[in-house]
């Protein structure tokens, strides 16, 4: 029996997610098994997640995945380099994944070995760091570099989002010299992204992307969305999650953050641009601006894009420094499994490289670092509930355990 992972948001789990666990069935047989790597509270788009980490889980068990496991938020809202790494790791250190399956707009993993090879040699390495020195932003300097040297199609690969992260996929497999076998699942349907104008009178698409879902989601848009989710999933969202956790939520305590930070708080964040004048920048547009999204017009530039400025904002409000990224992630923490999830449970003991947390209660028994991650992952799901619109107590992160569910009810994506 194969055993695949897969590195997700699930924000939230729809037909797409569905139609990639069918797919890698398709291909390594259908008794594969489905480990998802799933981030947290927070997601990379610098926002919170549509629902909480929990809830998530569970929509994902009733879509076909088997066992659920949590990507750090230090990772989970990082670069693409820093999110494919944490994941990679993770999945690494289970000990029983033979496959990373991942959706991409190319569909073949061959020129997306050959993108990941041109960046690792050391030439574009030096390439990169060359034209970054000359304000391009990192993006750019990294696909003009692929181009100078494995020519415009295989650096064209890297402008879409899902190549782009499966390369990184790749990169981090091979640093690790792991067994594990990347794949790649043609992305269908919508752009990632992508947003429909109008659905009136239409013949409904197969799949949408997770950006128009969520913002039917956010508008209270059930009708439209539903079809799209996992059969049972809109009483869960509606009863936990409507509206939506948004950081408009907590919009003035943002604002009176950016006020008050100085350049050298903004220089301990990770990705700080310290080196470049960044921190300098920010806290000139602190002290000038009058609403959020005044503080991001006044700072960004070419070089400094708005979504790297929002995960600043938003490290800055969880409180990561860079000091607080580990090298590698120091355990597995399960959100949610069904019965062959437990069973795959059951060989990860046997073979996993890190700790599995299974109880809030065993990150107690961690080493100092895993402590301090866990601890760290505590105050993300503390903050993250001040963006509800109902605050629950604070500490659910020591009180929730694993979602379990019972196999003969989880049927998409077989």
């Amino acid at each position: 029996m194969h055993i695949a992972g897969i590195v997700a948001e699930y924000n939230p789990f729809h037909t797409g997610h569905g139609y990639q666990l069918f797919a890698t069935r398709q291909a390594l047989g259908e008794d594969c098994a489905v480990v998802a790597v799933m981030s947290g509270n927070w997601v990379q788009q610098a926002d919170c997640a549509v629902a909480d980490k929990w809830l998530r889980a569970r929509l994902a068990l009733l879509g076909g995945v088997d066992l659920v496991l949590e990507l750090p938020t230090v990772y989970a809202t990082a670069s693409a380099e820093q999110f494919a790494k944490g994941a990679a790791d993770l999945l690494e250190g289970c000990g029983v994944v033979d496959y990373l399956s991942f959706g991409s707009e190319c569909g073949q993993v061959e020129p997306l070995r050959a993108a990941a090879r041109c960046l690792d040699s050391p030439e574009c390495q030096a390439a990169i760091r060359r034209r970054a020195g000359m304000g391009e932003n990192f993006a750019a300097c990294r696909q003009a570099a692929v181009e100078e040297r494995a020519g415009r199609e295989t650096a064209n690969l890297l402008a879409r989002p899902n190549n782009n992260l499966g390369v990184e996929y790749i990169r981090a497999l091979n640093a690790l010299g792991s067994r594990i076998h990347p794949m790649t699942v043609l992305r269908r349907g919508a752009e990632h992204g992508g947003l429909v104008p109008s659905r009136d009178g239409a013949c409904p698409p197969a799949f949408l992307s997770a950006t128009q879902i969520r913002l039917d989601l956010q508008q209270g848009r059930w009708d439209q969305a539903e079809p799209y989710l996992v059969p049972g999933a809109r009483p869960l969202l509606e009863q936990s999650a409507s509206p939506p956790p948004s950081l408009s939520q907590v919009s003035r305590a943002l604002l009176a953050m950016v006020r008050t930070m100085g350049a050298e708080d903004w220089a301990m964040l990770p990705d700080s641009g310290a080196g470049e004048g960044l921190p300098q920048r920010l806290e000139r547009a602190g002290r000038s601006c009058t609403s959020m999204e005044e503080f991001f017009r006044l700072a960004k530039t070419r070089r400094y894009t708005h979504a790297r400025l929002r995960r600043l904002v938003l490290r800055a409000y969880l409180g990561i420094t860079g000091a607080d990224i580990p090298a590698s992630p120091s355990y597995l923490r399960v959100l949610g499994f069904n019965l062959r999830g437990q069973e795959l449970l059951g060989q990860m003991k046997r073979k996993a490289a890190l700790p599995i947390l299974t109880k809030p209660a065993h990150a107690r028994e961690l080493t100092a670092p895993g402590r301090k991650l866990f601890a760290l992952e505590a105050r993300c799901t503390d903050l993250y509930d001040l963006c509800r619109n109902h605050i629950p107590a604070p500490g659910r992160e020591w009180t929730t355990g694993p979602v379990i569910l019972a196999e003969e009810i989880c049927h998409a994506g077989r």
